[in-house]
C-alpha cells in the first residue's frame, strides 16, 4: 500500500512471470532452475526497472521511444518491412491488396492530375471551354466509379479464394483508395510492377 509505484510494477511484472512460467510446465514437474534467495530476488527486481526519477528525463525518454518508432515506421513504408508497418497496413491480406492494385493500371491514380487540369480550364474566361471542362469533369468520374467497381469486384473475388478463413472486413475500400494515389506517392511503396501477378 504505501510502496512506491516502481517496486508495484515490478513486483507485478515478475508474479506475471511466474504465472506464466507455472502455466508453461506441468504442475508435478520441477522448474529447472534453482530457487533466487531473496537478497538476490530483490536486487534482480531493483534492477531491472529503470525508472527515471524526475519528470522531465522521463518525458525525454519517451519522446526518444516515440520517435525511434516513428523513424521505424517510416522505413518500414520505404521498404515493406512487415513487422514495422501501422496497424492498418499489417497483414497478408492487406499486402494481397496493395499488391493487386500496384499491378493494375487504373484511372483513379490519374484523377487529381486531371482534377487540376479540368480546374484551370473551368477557370478561362472561355464559355466553350469552361462547358467543356464541366463536361470532361463529369465524364471522368463516371469512368472512375466504373473503374472502382471493377477493380473493387475482382479484389473481394481474389480475397475470397486466397484467403477463406481469414477476415479480408476492409480490404476492398483500403484498395481502393490506394488507387486515388499515385503510384510513385503510395506508402508502404509498390512492391510489384505493373502487369506482374501478385
Amino acid at each position: 500500500m504505501f510502496r512506491r509505484r516502481s517496486d508495484d510494477a515490478a513486483a507485478s511484472a515478475t508474479v506475471l512471470e511466474k504465472q506464466d512460467e507455472t502455466q508453461a510446465r506441468h504442475p508435478e514437474a520441477k522448474k529447472g532452475r534453482a530457487t533466487p534467495k531473496r537478497n538476490e530476488a530483490e536486487a534482480n527486481r531493483r534492477t531491472r526497472v529503470t525508472v527515471p526519477k524526475d519528470r522531465k528525463e522521463a518525458a525525454r525518454q519517451a519522446r526518444d521511444r516515440m520517435r525511434s518508432e516513428r523513424e521505424k515506421q517510416r522505413q518500414a513504408l520505404m521498404d515493406g518491412d512487415e513487422r514495422h508497418l501501422p496497424a492498418r497496413d499489417k497483414g497478408p491480406v492487406r499486402k494481397f491488396a496493395r499488391d493487386y492494385v500496384d499491378a493494375r493500371w487504373s484511372l483513379a491514380e490519374f484523377f487529381l492530375p486531371a482534377a487540376v487540369v479540368i480546374l484551370v480550364l473551368s477557370i478561362i474566361k472561355v464559355t466553350q471551354l469552361q462547358v467543356l471542362s464541366t463536361l470532361l469533369f463529369l465524364l471522368f468520374f463516371v469512368f472512375v466509379i466504373l473503374d472502382f467497381v471493377r477493380l473493387g469486384l475482382g479484389l473481394r473475388k481474389q480475397l475470397a479464394e486466397r484467403f477463406p478463413n481469414e477476415n479480408t472486413r476492409g480490404a476492398v475500400a483500403y484498395g481502393i483508395m490506394r488507387t486515388l494515389q499515385m503510384r510513385r506517392l503510395r506508402l508502404p511503396k509498390p512492391q510489384v510492377r505493373r502487369g506482374e501477378k501478385p
